[in-house]
């Protein structure tokens, strides 16, 4: 809501509905009347703002009459009932750009103004959601009115969101009102009850910048909130997996870098590694390569942080799969701020699709927040009663802060080891209310062997059970399938005959 900045839609300035339009020989409604000095306080910046619904005054003719503003206000709706809201169209489109994109959404200051009580809902559960863990979300009982009387003694933030529940007409009258105590620069998003394209176009012609109709899905207002702040010279913004172990020793790192490695080689998408083990980081080992201070040069200064520099910080493994390692030395102690393994993680999100995050096995302030704010989480564990507790409790924490994302995925790891009593996996699932997504087999030699010439398991044994249950976890991770094989390949693999030829096969005899 910008008083000054020109508004994307003024194409539509005249196309207004006859529906708000008054009526010849009608009393004009408020928001056709100039009771604020001449015509109401446009958001953009029209050259001549003539008051909205009625022909322009002419030179010399009698002046209208000025119509009072509405003898009512909008009350805020009764509390809703304890059913919950249904508005299939926007749970499908919140549904759809959280899977298309991922939101981010800077630091700012964010007031939600709701009536309703299923939209007062809504709206704390989106600002408890991790996507706007950086935002300062404060949420008040009251629409437009009670941002007005808030904003007469206080600046405006941000970002503004409010809900009214009256008709078209008092809408449009009370932003106007609206404009006029809000500062310029200032984003508003209007919560309605009609669901009209005429309306939309006006509100968007004034300078609201987004209109939604109630009720809300939370994922719906959160992506609303992250379309407002994309950065234009930022094309994407990548997908954040992070692998954490539920104990030492349960080969989450392994599962990590085979799961990156057939998300680049397998599914065909760019993918970064980050090794955040900084002391015992076992990514340059796995992939051959030599010890860099990639990370630990990322988190001394992540302000200094740009695209070319992170190019040079990163060690490309494949065409498609870069990493940024860790040092995997004891010289420094790595006292190291949450908000700077944040915000390195925010930048390495601009350079690939899918970031992988090797988390190390201890627990502090970083490891919470990196977890909480990730796109997805994959616990490893092993079938061990050590391994159902600890991820017990990771998964209980993720579900408490993160209410709004699926449950994190489990992947059992080391499975059918010989002479060791395991948790069969129906009862380890069932103990932590999440069925896992995926059971590794134990295959000690195979993945030894891997280790040891610095080889990833799809090139290593690319028909072991372990190949295929990475190729299978990154299609789950990032969603996507995996790619059709070429004609040649196909040919080969049915050994050059085609698919038809048993058909045509002549019987014997």
């Amino acid at each position: 809501m910008n008083a000054f900045a020109p508004s994307p839609h003024d194409e539509f300035e005249d196309d207004l509905d006859l529906e708000f339009a008054p009526q010849s020989g009608a009393p004009l409604t408020p928001a056709a009347s100039p009771v604020h000095g001449g015509g109401p306080l446009q958001f953009t910046a029209p050259a001549q703002p003539q008051p909205f619904g009625g022909p322009p005054e002419t030179p010399g003719a009698q002046p209208r009459v000025q119509a009072q503003p509405p003898a009512t206000v909008a009350q805020p709706a009764p509390p809703m009932a304890t059913a919950e809201p249904f508005n299939p169209v926007g749970d499908m489109i919140a549904g759809a750009n959280m899977a298309l994109a991922e939101v981010s959404v800077p630091r700012i200051a964010i007031h939600v103004f709701a009536e309703r009580q299923d939209t007062l809902a809504a709206a704390d559960r989106a600002g408890q959601d991790r996507r706007l863990s950086r935002a300062t979300t404060t949420i008040r009982v009251g629409g437009v009115n009670a941002a007005i009387d808030t904003y007469q003694h206080e600046p405006t933030p941000p970002l503004v969101i409010v809900e009214h529940t009256g008709d078209p007409r008092t809408l449009l009258y009370d932003i106007d009102r609206l404009a006029e105590v809000c500062d310029a620069g200032t984003k508003v998003v209007i919560i309605g009850a009609t669901n009209d394209i005429i309306l939309f176009r006006e509100l968007m012609r004034r300078g609201v910048s987004e209109y939604l109709v109630a009720p809300l899905h939370p994922l719906q207002l959160i992506s609303a909130i992250g379309g407002l702040f994309n950065d234009p010279a930022q094309p994407f913004v990548g997908r954040s997996i992070a692998f954490v172990g539920a104990r030492g020793g349960s080969g989450a790192s392994a599962v990590a870098h085979n799961t990156a490695y057939a998300l680049s080689e397998r599914i065909g998408a760019n993918t970064v590694i980050v090794d955040y083990d900084l002391p015992f980081g076992t990514a340059g080992l796995d992939f051959n390569q030599d010890p860099i201070n990639g990370v630990a040069d990322a988190l001394s200064q992540p302000d200094r942080l740009d695209p070319v520099l992170l190019d040079r910080m990163m060690v490309r493994c494949t065409d498609k799969l870069s990493l940024f390692a860790a040092p995997a030395t004891l010289d420094a102690d790595y006292e190291i701020t949450p908000e700077a393994f944040e915000e390195v993680t925010t930048r390495i999100r601009s350079t690939a699709p899918f970031v992988v995050l090797d988390m190390p096995h201890t627990w502090s302030r970083w490891v919470r927040r990196t977890l909480i704010s990730a796109d997805e989480v994959v616990v490893v564990a092993t079938p061990d009663l050590a391994s159902l507790r600890n991820a017990k409790n990771m998964i209980d924490l993720l579900r408490q802060n993160r209410p709004n994302d699926a449950p994190p995925r489990l992947v059992l790891n080391q499975v059918g080891m010989p002479g060791r009593p395991e948790i069969p996996a129906k009862d380890f699932g069932a103990a932590l209310g999440v069925h896992p997504a995926l059971t590794i087999p134990f295959e000690p030699k195979v993945f030894g062997a891997a280790a040891n010439n610095g080889q990833m398991i799809l090139d290593a044994a690319a028909k072991s059970k372990a190949s295929e249950a990475f190729q299978v976890l990154a299609q789950i991770v990032s969603r996507r399938e995996l790619p059709a094989l070429s004609a040649p390949k196909a040919a080969e693999k049915s050994g050059g005959k085609s698919m038809f030829a048993g058909l045509f096969k002549k019987k014997g005899g």
